[in-house]
């Protein structure tokens, strides 16, 4: 599988794991479990999570996934803004840490901005560093200029956000930007996750076109077009075993530079700078 490496030199997947939206209903918690590990079997060795995610319930999911695994897993987690001052950040982790049954994150990210100065959330950051509760640090839905802020605070590793082919405003500034600092983007909802949205997504006749030509399913070129960016990964959630394997599948699939010009028709990127696309 493709790799991607961060600024620290740590090398993953570049097809990762999500986890929006799970731990919610205890119903459905043995399922999500299993589909994290049968991604885990697959290669997807980065999981990525928040406390936001079922207040703490995705938190405890990956945990009972990753049970006896740990050294396989690249594991990633969100802190709230609102407790990203110095002290927060050192409270939200270690209960983080917790509800995931391991000592350390291999990266820690900051949910979104807020109202503590980043520079004390990275104060915050470093000090956990240097315990040994997290190894990498970074942000998740900061757009360029806050980026730029941000790296003059501290070694960020990465930001985190929305990404698709619907989704391409950070091609114009934000993604080349990044890439000439040696920082990966990670793509959350890269087949979109809302019903209106990502229909108009996967119903689009030029990704069905591409598809149709692959033998495979719009989604899988979809998010096969995501993994074919530079230092980009890509964190689909699945709890479906078929839809876990179909995405383990799209990142086998070669797009030509003919295929990747028929998305651009179909998908026209950007000719302007754009506000960031957020969740």
């Amino acid at each position: 599988m493709k790799t991607v490496k961060f600024p620290s030199r740590s090398t993953v997947p570049a097809l990762g794991q999500g986890t929006w939206n799970m731990g919610e209903e205890a119903a459905r918690k043995r399922d999500e479990v299993r589909a994290l590990q049968l991604g885990l079997d697959l290669g997807m060795t980065l999981i990525d999570t928040a406390e936001m995610y079922g207040e703490g319930g995705a938190e405890e999911v990956v945990g009972e996934a990753i049970a006896g695994r740990r050294d396989e897993v690249y594991l990633v987690s969100k802190v709230y803004p609102h407790n990203a001052s110095f002290e927060g950040t050192q409270a939200a982790c270690e209960r983080s840490l917790r509800r995931l049954k391991v000592d350390c994150l291999d990266l820690y990210l900051l949910h979104w901005q807020g109202h503590f100065a980043l520079d004390e959330t990275v104060d915050g950051f470093e000090a956990l560093k240097k315990a040994g509760k997290i190894k990498d640090y970074g942000v998740s839905n900061f757009d360029l200029e806050s980026m730029q802020d941000a790296v003059g605070c501290g070694a960020i590793a990465t930001d985190q956000v929305l990404y698709n082919l619907c989704k391409r405003g950070i091609e114009f500034d934000l993604l080349p930007w990044c890439r000439q600092q040696g920082i990966p983007l990670m793509a959350y909802s890269p087949l979109e996750s809302h019903g209106r949205e990502q229909a108009a997504l996967l119903d689009n006749p030029g990704l069905h076109a591409v598809a149709h030509a692959h033998g495979v399913t719009p989604a899988q070129i979809a998010l096969a077009w995501v993994l074919h960016q530079d230092g980009v990964i890509a964190i689909p959630k699945a709890t479906d075993p078929v839809h876990v394997r179909a995405n383990r599948a799209a990142a086998d699939i070669k797009l030509s530079p003919q295929d990747m010009a028929a998305l651009d028709r179909a998908f026209p990127p950007p000719r302007r700078s754009r506000a960031l696309d957020m969740r």
